[in-house]
């Protein structure tokens, strides 16, 4: 018995002795691994990043500045408008006996569009005719008897008030002749209305009625609308703020307009503005303009909605950056110059106008100077740069490829190498 219990005293022991060993080695190496991240010695190999080897040149894009003539535009979304656009009812009773015309075609002013049965209005001007002739007959007899007259009471044959009657009776038939004439007059044109013929030159809608329905001038649904396409026009707003620049370009000459497609901006057509509205619309503060195109490719539709820029003034021999280059900071907007020594120079500038792809600098840089349009993550004053190609990586070796292709200026803009 007493033999027995130092043993298993002694296996007890030896196996907490197992289980503190374990637990120290765990914390040695814990203790060493949280040594080596925090407090271990750094790798002595540069890091390589997105953008090459950390320290060197920073790989960047670059463009040119240049001089050139940049046109002035105002943009706005127009409707278009035809230059005229006429109803073309019935202005007398009957029943519709043609339809002269196919829907969607070009006719010419004077064109026969319908006809409406003329019967009744012949027979009408007939009448007016034949009531002429029978008092001119009754005038002729009257002339006759009034020349009679006149020779019997100048040798007091008769009483002079029997002539002087006859003088009156004459000119009652006269009158009666006159009223005849007025009346053939009106039912010539009458019957001239049971011909329907186009009052303009334009293009024909889809037909309102057809051939053998009765039709009446005052309630009747109307035969088709006819709108002239050639040239057309196009009414835009613009804000009240621009309204000073436009009088100023308007008064010296014709404004050239361009309409665009919503979807591409692409030209459809070149016209001239004629119109600007004699007052400001109080509800929106915008002025109401309107343009003229020829048209001359049917491109432009009544009710169609499109772009336009109007054009009032041209700044000649001014420098361009790309609007890529320009960026902005606290103290406003600068660019980055790029030196004979390949270093980068902050620079501010003054712009003079802006647009999506084109920027105007008024001063701060020279037409010849290369301006960064890339590459402004690591970019500092006075940083060494590498200028890359668009087609090429700026490091052998380094992913900087990614950067040409798909990296965005702080203008969030994709830009390339002039």
């Amino acid at each position: 018995m007493h033999g027995k219990a130092p043993k298993h005293i002694l296996a007890k022991a030896k196996g907490h002795t197992h289980r503190n060993l374990a637990i120290m080695l765990v914390l040695l190496a814990v203790a060493a691994a949280l040594y080596y991240v925090f407090a271990g010695p750094r790798t002595q190999q540069p890091r390589q990043g997105r953008f090459g080897a950390e320290g060197g040149p920073v790989p960047v894009l670059a463009a040119t500045a240049a001089k050139a003539d940049v046109p002035v535009y105002l943009d706005a979304v127009g409707t278009i408008k035809a230059l005229n656009t006429v109803t073309v009812s019935p202005q007398v009773d009957g029943k519709l006996i043609s339809v002269n015309f196919k829907e969607g075609d070009d006719v010419k002013k004077g064109d026969v569009l319908a006809r409406i049965d003329p019967t009744t209005y012949q027979a009408q001007l007939d009448q007016a005719i034949a009531k002429k002739a029978q008092d001119e007959a009754q005038l002729a007899n009257a002339k006759v008897d009034l020349d009679r007259y006149e020779k019997l009471a100048a040798t007091n044959a008769i009483n002079r008030q029997q002539a002087d009657t006859q003088r009156a009776l004459v000119q009652q038939d006269t009158a009666l002749v006159q009223a005849d004439q007025a009346a053939i007059e009106n039912a010539q044109a009458t019957l001239g209305y049971t011909t329907i013929v186009a009052p303009i030159d334009g293009r024909t809608g889809i037909r309102q009625v057809d051939e053998g329905n009765i039709v009446h001038a005052a309630s009747s649904p109307t035969i088709v609308v006819i709108t002239q396409l050639k040239p057309i026009s196009v009414i835009f707003n613009l804000p009240q703020q621009d309204l000073g620049r436009v009088n100023a370009a308007f008064a010296k000459g014709p404004l050239a307009v361009d309409a665009q497609r919503p979807e591409d901006n692409a030209v459809i057509d070149h016209g001239v503005l004629r119109v600007v509205d004699n007052q400001v619309d109080q509800t929106t503060g915008t002025i109401k303009l309107k343009a003229e195109f020829p048209n001359a490719n049917d491109q432009l539709w009544p009710g169609q909605f499109v772009n336009v820029r109007l054009l009032i003034d041209t700044l000649m021999d001014v420098v361009t950056i790309p609007t890529g280059a320009v960026q902005r900071g606290p103290n406003g907007t600068f660019v980055y110059v790029i030196k004979d020594d390949n270093t980068a120079s902050m620079r501010p500038i003054v712009v003079q106008k802006q647009d999506e792809t084109q920027t105007v600098v008024k001063s701060g840089a020279d037409a010849g100077e290369r301006v960064v349009t890339t590459g402004f993550v690591r970019l500092t004053d006075s940083s060494k740069v590498i200028v890359g190609s668009t087609n090429g990586a700026p490091t052998a070796g380094s992913p900087g490829q990614r950067q040409h292709n798909g990296q965005r200026s702080g203008s969030g803009r994709p830009n390339t190498q002039q």
